[in-house]
């Protein structure tokens, strides 16, 4: 027999999946459902939406992604805002949408708590400090980084993939932290490698599957992870903490959202499509391709999450001063 608290312990787990398939599969009106993506085709959280929608196939008849690039994936909210409430239109957006941006820009475009209701996260991964030839060679640890950038003001520089973003600053934190000046330069995507590479940058700070395979070569040197345990793929790396740097700590998340005022019963069946679609080797298989770990939370400890992160880059980008472009 199956009892109410059973069934919720199902659809916690994605087992709920397994014994009443037409739960998910009547989530979604019979149209297409739509993932959008608020960045350009070919990127890592444009190919995690591929891959996501194909695990989905019991979700609705037919899903395409809808790629909608711009303004750091604020023009896509932006059409999630006023899309339809019936489940058959979200988005995948990286923390920063939510956690940081609200900070960072006057002019948002949306309200990144009510305009939107949390699905779960998805997945979720690191960043790595590296640094490059231009740094000597006897600087091997982070505090030893933060050394030499003291003592060399006008070579201490750091790219990243965009300005106004968690690696960002990330980055700002580390300068504020050691005491040092530490100039910041966007390439927006991941263009700051080569240029670490070639000796015209100090170090930068990317997603750790970005920097792993030039790690990997010995092009570049990691001298820390920002998340909290070390990464698998570079078990010798230690984490900021265990490098005297907790402030450091970040991870960032690609999650799901639906428009507000989508029905809570909605938001369920979603929440246990799309964490029965991670849960598959197949997708984890692809992660891991990246470099990139599965995630997954209820809509609860999802919703929980993102308010967490939001009050904790609030003081970070207040204290920072930057004001963005756009």
């Amino acid at each position: 027999m199956i009892t109410k608290r059973r069934l919720t312990s199902l659809a916690c787990t994605g087992g709920l999946a397994a014994i009443f398939p037409d739960v998910i599969r009547t989530a979604a009106a019979e149209t297409a459902s739509r993932m959008l993506v608020g960045f350009g085709a070919g990127g890592a959280i444009d190919v995690i939406a591929r891959m996501l929608v194909e695990g989905m196939k019991n979700y609705a008849p037919s899903f395409i992604v809808d790629n909608r690039p711009g303004a750091g994936g604020r023009l896509a909210l932006g059409v999630l805002k006023s899309g339809p409430t019936d489940g058959t239109t979200m988005i995948l957006a990286p923390a920063s949408n939510f956690a940081v941006y609200p900070h960072v820009y006057k002019t948002l475009g949306y309200d990144a708590f009510g305009d939107f209701v949390p699905v779960t996260t998805v997945c979720s991964f690191p960043f790595l400090i590296t640094v490059g030839p231009m740094v000597p060679a006897e600087v091997r640890t982070l505090a030893d980084f933060v050394k030499w950038s003291a003592a060399n003001p006008k070579q201490a520089s750091y790219g990243t993939a965009a300005a106004g973003s968690m690696l960002h600053f990330t980055g700002v934190t580390l300068a504020r932290t050691g005491g040092f000046e530490f100039v910041h330069l966007p390439y927006g995507g991941p263009g700051g490698i080569q240029d670490l590479i070639g000796g015209r940058i100090a170090a930068t700070i990317y997603p750790i599957g970005t920097a792993l395979p030039h790690v990997q070569s010995g092009a570049i040197r990691a001298l820390a992870t920002t998340g909290a345990q070390r990464s698998p793929r570079l078990i010798d790396v230690p984490t900021v903490r265990d490098a005297g740097y907790p402030a450091l700590e970040a991870t960032e998340w690609f999650g799901v959202f639906v428009p507000a005022n989508t029905p809570a019963v909605t938001v369920s069946r979603l929440n246990v499509a799309i964490r029965t679609a991670v849960n598959t080797d197949s997708f984890k298989t692809g992660l891991a391709k990246l470099a990139i770990d599965p995630a997954g939370e209820t809509p609860q400890e999802f919703e929980q999450l993102v308010k967490s992160d939001f009050d904790r880059w609030g003081p970070i980008v207040h204290a920072s001063g930057f004001t963005p472009e756009d």
